[in-house]
């Protein structure tokens, strides 16, 4: 635990000496809090124009102002990190190849699960780091709400946001690994993932290939997060995923180890 604990540090340490992560934060934060401002203002003046017609039919009707804003912000964060991840993980292993410091890490003292998960951890921090002030903006909504919505959906959603948000860490770290060069890591990463995404498309039967693609489409297990269903289906595909990569990730650490031996 104390080697993990010194991979986690140095990592973490590494992330905000250099300027990448307070650029992502950044721009991720600027951006969600736009399209927020705009999805609530949309939402409402929608709601309202509802209300005065249903008013002029003598038939008042419910509208749910969080849950549509809630959806369609959720949307919006699934999008931003499907491209702001590929570059918090880029440089996990790439850097460390081209400036010749792994040579370090295969040599010490360290096995490379330690090493692997040190690092993913670090970048799984740093994403939930991003993530958590966008939650301010949902909680302030939430409280602000009369009657209050119920939570199940915040808390889902922010739940299949950070799975969706680690699957793509793993893979991006996998993809890592096995190159030097940080924008080729970070392009294929967006590609693998954007794969996954949309995978279904076109899909719609449910028997035979289409049932195994929705399966393995990542966005059909977010959605079910979003509409505030914590779905055990979602939960194995996202573990798995995670546990995948990281796995495959050490065994090409320790195919680079052993290339050197």
């Amino acid at each position: 635990m104390r080697n993990l604990y010194a991979i986690y540090r140095k990592e973490m340490r590494h992330y905000f000496v250099s300027p990448v992560a307070y650029v992502c934060i950044g721009l991720f934060l600027l951006i969600s809090a736009f399209f927020f401002n705009f999805f609530l203002s949309a939402v409402i003046q929608q709601s309202f124009q509802m209300e005065m017609q249903s008013m002029q039919f003598g038939m008042p009707q419910q509208f749910d102002v969080p849950g549509q804003v809630m959806r369609a912000f959720l949307g919006l964060l699934s999008t931003l990190i499907l491209f702001i991840t590929p570059f918090l993980t880029m440089g996990v292993f790439a850097e460390e190849r081209k400036r010749g410091t792994m040579e370090l890490l295969m040599t010490s003292p360290i096995s490379e699960i330690q090493v692997v998960l040190g690092k993913f951890l670090a970048s799984l921090s740093l994403f939930a780091v991003m993530l958590l002030p966008t939650a301010s903006y949902v909680v302030y909504m939430y409280l602000h709400s009369d009657p209050i919505p119920p939570w199940r959906m915040l808390f889902a959603g922010y739940a299949g946001i950070l799975l969706l948000g680690g699957s793509l860490l793993a893979l991006g770290t996998f993809i890592s690994s096995l190159t030097e060069n940080q924008l080729i890591a970070a392009v294929l990463t967006f590609v693998a993932f954007l794969f996954l995404w949309v995978l279904d498309l076109g899909h719609t039967s449910e028997g035979g290939l289409g049932s195994v693609l929705q399966y393995l489409s990542a966005s059909r297990h977010y959605d079910d997060f979003a509409r505030g269903i914590i779905d055990t289906s979602g939960l194995i595909y996202y573990f798995s995923f995670m546990v995948l990569f990281v796995f495959l990730t050490v065994r090409s650490i320790d195919s680079m180890r052993w290339r050197r031996a």
